[in-house]
Parts: C-alpha cells; sequence; structure tokens
C-alpha cells in the first residue's frame, strides 16, 4: 500500500488539470464514482480501488500527452479527482493507524 501512496504523491500534471481535479474530488463519492470510473461492483478494497485509478489516470495521461483524439478532460479530471480523493481518505487512514499505535506504545 505504501509503494501506492508513493506513486500518487509523486504525480507530476498541469496546475490547471490538478485545480480542476480537486474541486472534483471535493463533490467526490465513492460508491457512485467507482462505479461509474472503474465499473466497479460492489464493495472495492482500498489499495484495489487506488491501484486501479492510477492505472486509469496513467492511461489518460499518456493519451492526452500523445494529443489523441479519444482523451476525454472531463472524464481525467474525475478519475484524477478520484484518485486525490482516495489517496486523501488513505493517508489519513495511515495517519490514524500510526497515532493508533503510538498511543499503544
Amino acid at each position: 500500500m505504501a509503494d501506492i501512496l508513493d506513486r500518487v504523491a509523486a504525480l507530476r500534471r498541469p496546475r490547471l488539470l490538478v485545480r480542476a481535479a480537486r474541486a472534483a474530488s471535493a463533490g467526490y463519492d465513492r460508491r457512485r464514482d467507482l462505479a461509474t470510473l472503474l465499473g466497479a461492483v460492489g464493495e472495492t478494497r482500498d489499495a484495489e480501488a487506488l491501484a486501479r485509478l492510477l492505472a486509469a489516470e496513467a492511461d489518460l495521461e499518456e493519451a492526452r500527452r500523445a494529443g489523441a483524439a479519444g482523451w476525454s478532460p472531463v472524464r481525467h479530471v474525475a478519475t484524477l479527482g478520484a484518485l486525490l480523493a482516495e489517496f486523501s481518505g488513505q493517508r489519513a487512514a495511515a495517519a490514524g493507524e500510526t497515532s493508533d499505535a503510538r498511543r499503544a506504545a
């Protein structure tokens, strides 16, 4: 899981794309958006969702850079927004686990 979080943290994207994705992440609804973006049915584990979103976003970024006619800025913003929201949730959960472990020690 740490590897996936490191990969997400290392992403470098155009400022406008990131700003739009941050705005999209504010309205993120995991059940609705994962089903739309990934075709996920039922419960999706956090690590699996992050890995699939990361792969989908990488494909969209490749299409954007190549100037592919099939690239959808709306889908890219939605995917990156979902990725940011999932990452934020995982980072907060990891910080909570760390503080819980400190309290137990």
